[in-house]
């Protein structure tokens, strides 16, 4: 398993229509095909980044998931939203995966 962490630094003004963007995408992401943990907005802090994480088998069901995305309807429609409004200014993309056990197992715990 693999986790997409996407940083995206965005316009401070433009933070509402991130959002539907992050919305948009919390219908399309996991009918295509990912495990979407969830997008994350400003709150307090910088106002300016924001994160979208979602999980996926490898990096082979990484590149089918963005062909079926692209041909997705709303996907489609979220990218040219996204371009149109231009609220992101920068987006990166890291692939990671899991490298310890999960808070609150008892796995390999002292006792």
């Amino acid at each position: 398993m693999i986790t997409c962490f996407i940083r995206y630094q965005i316009d401070p003004t433009k933070k509402a229509a991130f959002e539907e963007y992050a919305r948009n995408w919390g219908q399309a992401i996991p009918r295509c095909g990912a495990d979407l943990i969830g997008y994350f907005a400003p709150h307090e802090g910088s106002t300016t980044l924001a994160y979208g994480v979602y999980s996926l088998e490898n990096l082979a069901a990484y590149e089918a998931y963005r062909a079926r995305l692209a041909a997705d309807p709303l996907g489609r429609e979220n990218y040219a939203f996204a371009m149109k409004e231009k609220f992101i200014l920068q987006e990166d993309r890291t692939f990671l995966k899991l490298a310890s056990v999960p808070h609150g197992t008892t796995k390999g715990r002292c006792l």
